[in-house]
C-alpha cells in the first residue's frame, strides 16, 4: 500500500505501508521438522486458531502462499497420503 507523510507543515511526502514480518520457528507435526519463516503477526494468529502449521497449510489458498511454505505444503501432503495408505 502507498500512502503520504504528512507533516506539522502539511507537506506531503510519499510512503509504502510494508507488513509487520516477524520471524518464526514452526514445528510440523506430521513431518517432525522445525521451520524458519517470515510471517506477519496475523498470520501467527491464525495459526494458533487453526491448530497448527500443517491444518494451516492444507486449509490455505496457493495463491495466498509463498514459494518455501508452497513445498512445505507439498511435503506434508505427500505425507499424509502416505499415511492414507499405509492404514
Amino acid at each position: 500500500m502507498t500512502g503520504n507523510n504528512v507533516s506539522h507543515s502539511n507537506i506531503k511526502t510519499k510512503r509504502r505501508f510494508l507488513p509487520a514480518l516477524s520471524p518464526a520457528s514452526l514445528r510440523s507435526d506430521s513431518l517432525g521438522q522445525t521451520f524458519k519463516l517470515r510471517i506477519t503477526n496475523a498470520a501467527l494468529r491464525t495459526l494458533d486458531f487453526r491448530g497448527g502449521l500443517d491444518v494451516f497449510l492444507l486449509k490455505a489458498r496457493d495463491e495466498a502462499l509463498s514459494p518455501r511454505a508452497l513445498k512445505i505444503k507439498a511435503q506434508v501432503k505427500a505425507k499424509a497420503k502416505a499415511a492414507a495408505t499405509a492404514a
